[in-house]
């Protein structure tokens, strides 16, 4: 495994990460989740990210149980902070009493005295920017987070938060992307990269659509992801017939150069430099271990130059807001 600096930070995170979005928010059993985070540990995976929403604390409560039983300095872990917690519509966003609640809550079921990275999982456009920053800031002053990142935020919204507390205010930025999913080349990449930001990147194997497992024309194959009502609730972001027949263009193009589909994809995302880790989902332990082979996986110019032929102009490639993001910034 290799790592890399994440942003402006002295943390340093494995190029593969492990996530919690759907898998361990109650998407499979809590023994399949502890095989999974101790094949992570043993595949030399340092950096976990979860977030409270998921599963409305099931994913952090998992972890919290997990985790804790290793030692505090063995791995980094991030959790997010904006979704709805609860049935009550005042109880999700970026105030200053929600995001004081929220990081309590995520460090009591995390069972940790701090998170090393805490994330504004959307922007909120409601709340005065002024007010979310200042609440960011304090809970990094009161020792309860090491840094602040955030998520699917627009170049308006980033722009807006750095000219009011300056770049060193986010050391990470978490966008969709993929081979399949473009779109944060076209404004994020930049802006972030000339503050000091890292990405970490959600998505990079486009919720299993680039394993190619999915084939056109044909169900969803039993056991995986899109079978299951509950972890196929974003499926339509990456999954059509002219994208599935794209991705089958991929196959001979991975087994010409002597990898598998999942590390193709990884690599190809880890290309960039402006890319700190790619978070990864897994049911099985061996997924883990074949997620983290793509760690150092270089490509040549050649490859890529036959990827993006392959792909035509499947990938989405313009600034797209994304799901459940809102554009607009509110001041004081």
């Amino acid at each position: 495994m290799r790592y890399r600096t994440l942003g402006s930070s002295d943390l340093q995170v494995s190029e593969i990460s492990l996530g919690s979005w759907l898998t361990y928010a109650g998407g499979i059993e809590a023994d399949a989740t502890r095989a999974c985070v101790e094949a992570a540990f043993d595949a030399g995976i340092n950096f976990f990210d979860t977030a409270n929403v998921y599963g409305r604390g099931a994913a952090e409560t998992a972890w919290g149980e997990i985790l804790s039983a290793h030692p505090r300095d063995s791995y980094i872990l991030a959790t997010k902070v904006w979704g709805p917690m609860s049935d009550d519509p005042a109880d999700k966003g970026l105030s200053p009493a929600q995001i004081a609640q929220q990081i309590d809550a995520s460090l009591t079921r995390l069972k940790t005295d701090y998170v090393d990275l805490y994330q504004a999982h959307r922007f909120d456009p409601s709340v005065p920017i002024e007010d979310t920053i200042e609440a960011f800031q304090k809970v990094v002053e009161q020792g309860k987070v090491r840094y602040l990142g955030f998520s699917e935020w627009t170049p308006e919204q980033v722009q807006a938060a750095i000219d009011i507390a300056g770049p060193d205010l986010f050391v990470s930025s978490q966008p969709q992307y993929s081979m399949l999913w473009q779109a944060p080349e076209a404004e994020v990449f930049g802006l972030c990269a000339a503050n000091g930001i890292s990405q970490i990147v959600w998505s990079p194997l486009a919720q299993g659509v680039l394993t190619g497992k999915y084939k056109p024309g044909q169900p969803v194959p039993e056991g995986s992801r899109f079978a299951t009502e509950t972890m196929a609730v974003s499926q339509d972001l990456v999954y059509s017939d002219a994208i599935l027949e794209a991705v089958q263009r991929l196959a001979p193009i991975a087994e010409q150069a002597g990898m598998s589909m999942p590390t193709l994809a990884l690599a190809w995302v880890l290309r960039r430099s402006e890319v700190a880790s790619a978070i990864t989902g897994a049911s099985r332990p061996e997924q883990v271990h074949a997620n983290a082979a793509a760690s150092g996986a270089k490509l040549s110019d050649a490859l890529l130059a036959t990827v993006d032929q392959a792909l035509g102009d499947v990938p989405v490639t313009e600034p797209t807001l994304a799901t459940s993001a809102q554009a607009g910034v509110k001041h004081r």
